[in-house]
């Protein structure tokens, strides 16, 4: 098995929508804002070689909104996906498997171009695969996470017949997360906190475990509990998904990736006096 952290530059968020209810004068320590109160992040993607599939997680915003809808979101330091693949000797054809962690425009962009007024799957050869329950949330969303979920990203994959969907079985417990199986080396944690069957690909390498967080925890800074973004749909319920995942990463030695922390890619726990928190920082080996 290979692994390999994707780039597809950054964009910026309202800071104080990342961290809700925790006041600016803490968050500001690791996120700085600039003067309009936004913060920096990162649209990392992860691309997994197992055996003859090539799996790639997430697709970054992508880049064929209008300029207005990207004078929202800042994206600077922007790389085209398919060039990043190009740079690993993977072409866009190679991909098999888009595993999306859910559906909204920073996770699901790059996976659907614009060739003039056409709308086509990026990856040709790939089956989209994504939890049953979040595409029936974008199929009808919410007025408050309507805006995160955009036609033109999600209904070209159903209509050119490339899109899986992900059974959840029932589920309810208080002391553990829902884990489904994916592929031999690759199950999903289900999360519901920020949407709807929000899926965490958890990955089995022989060196170690390593789990890709999308948005249960989009940064480092995002490590102690009551740190939950406004975005969230169900914050109490984040609370409780976060303190569960966290002290199993604890438990199993658990590498963290990060999809949005503009500086660090990975890193793994320790308890402290404080809760559970980084030991240290560090990127996927090239």
């Amino acid at each position: 098995m290979q692994l390999y952290s994707i780039s597809t530059g950054k964009f910026k968020l309202d800071g104080g929508a990342m961290f809700g209810v925790v006041p600016k004068s803490i968050w500001n320590r690791t996120n700085p804002a600039d003067e309009n109160n936004l913060c920096t992040w990162a649209l990392r993607c992860l691309l997994v070689i197992e055996g003859d599939r090539k799996i790639l997680i997430d697709t970054g915003m992508g880049n064929k909104q209008d300029a207005k809808f990207f004078s929202h979101y800042h994206p600077h330091e922007t790389v085209d996906l398919n060039t990043a693949l190009n740079k690993l000797n993977i072409a866009a054809n190679d991909i098999t498997d888009v595993l999306l962690t859910h559906l909204h425009f920073d996770h699901v962009g790059g996976a659907i171009n614009k060739q003039e007024e056409d709308l086509i799957p990026a990856f040709p050869n790939a089956t989209y695969w994504v939890s049953e329950p979040q595409w029936e949330l974008a199929m009808h969303p919410n007025k408050r996470e309507r805006a995160s979920f955009l036609n033109e990203n999600i209904l070209p994959l159903k209509a050119a017949g490339n899109l899986k969907l992900i059974s959840i079985p029932p589920f309810k417990s208080d002391t553990s997360l829902q884990e489904i199986y994916f592929s031999n080396s690759i199950s999903c944690y289900v999360v519901n906190g920020h949407t709807q069957g929000m899926l965490l690909p958890k990955i089995q390498t022989k060196s170690g475990t390593i789990v890709y967080m999308a948005d249960l925890l989009p940064s480092v800074g995002h490590l102690p509990i009551p740190y939950v973004m406004g975005y969230d749909m169900q914050p109490l319920v984040t609370l409780n998904e976060k303190e569960l995942f966290l002290n199993d990463a604890l438990k199993n030695n658990y590498t963290l990736f990060f999809e949005h922390d503009p500086i660090n890619e990975c890193c793994n726990l320790q308890h402290t006096e404080k809760g559970i928190r980084v030991l240290e920082t560090f990127e996927l080996p090239k």
